[in-house]
């Protein structure tokens, strides 16, 4: 069993070499398994497994490089004195394994990530880094896990990103799931709400979020649940995020949604 993760690698081998194990580990993809087995089949949720792992490790690796390309220095960079394609290591590691705890437990599960993701990024990172080196990205790597929930804060610019780009896999196809099952709640009819995503380079602020709606409902995902984790992100000052609603069927009560 293997899983596809397409992922832009832009020249960094490290970061292919990572992922090229990442896609044929069978323990990590059966714990992925478990972990929508869990969320999925026994409590209704969306999907925590290889599809939202992918989808956050892409967004992550794209703030990321849009920060960089805005000078913001990465916290690999700023305290260890390592490389950029270091960082995106980080990120992608962080975004991969966030929810692995989920085969265990939904309460607490980003705990149970960082046990659980401790063994596959060390031997992940075997042949390609020293043992100093390692023990840094590890390191860095399971605060971006631990800190993507509350109450834990991020304290990096790696682990905000991943806290950031967990919250925006909220694309109306995230909440199909637990809405064909009969879970109705205004969680799964907001994100039903959410037509597209779109994360760009910014004039206001080094990142734009544009996010289309089919009709007002959308606003509590985006109030409720993104706005929080920029906040609390650490690296807020860097996002201007606008929402629009674009269904013609609803009388408009929120045309534009900007902070």
């Amino acid at each position: 069993m293997s899983y596809s993760f397409n992922i832009p690698f832009h020249g960094n081998s490290k970061l292919k070499l990572v992922i090229d194990q990442v896609k044929k580990d069978e323990r990590l993809n059966t714990l992925w398994k478990c972990s929508n087995m869990m969320a999925i089949d026994r409590l209704g949720y969306s999907d925590h497994g290889p599809t939202h792992a992918k989808i956050v490790a892409n967004l992550s690796l794209k703030l990321l490089r849009i920060l960089v390309e805005k000078e913001v220095k990465p916290s690999m960079v700023k305290d260890y004195k390592m490389k950029v394609e270091d960082a995106e290591v980080v990120v992608v590691l962080g975004s991969i394994f966030h929810d692995l705890g989920m085969a265990v437990m939904r309460d607490k599960h980003e705990v149970y990530s960082v046990l659980l993701a401790k063994e596959f990024v060390e031997k992940f990172l075997q042949q390609i880094y020293t043992e100093e080196e390692r023990t840094i990205i590890c390191s860095e790597v399971l605060h971006a896990i631990v800190s993507h929930e509350e109450p834990n804060k991020p304290l990096t610019i790696e682990a905000g990103i991943v806290r950031i780009a967990d919250a925006l896999d909220m694309e109306k196809g995230r909440a199909r799931i637990p809405f064909q099952s009969g879970r109705v709640d205004i969680h799964n009819i907001s994100a039903l709400s959410v037509e597209e995503v779109k994360v760009e380079k910014g004039d206001k602020k080094p990142v734009t979020i544009k996010i289309k709606m089919s009709n007002s409902a959308g606003v509590f995902q985006i109030d409720e649940l993104l706005k929080p984790r920029i906040e609390n992100s650490g690296i807020k000052d860097y996002f201007y995020v606008i929402a629009e609603t674009t269904g013609e069927k609803e009388k408009q009560i929120v045309e534009k949604f900007e902070f």
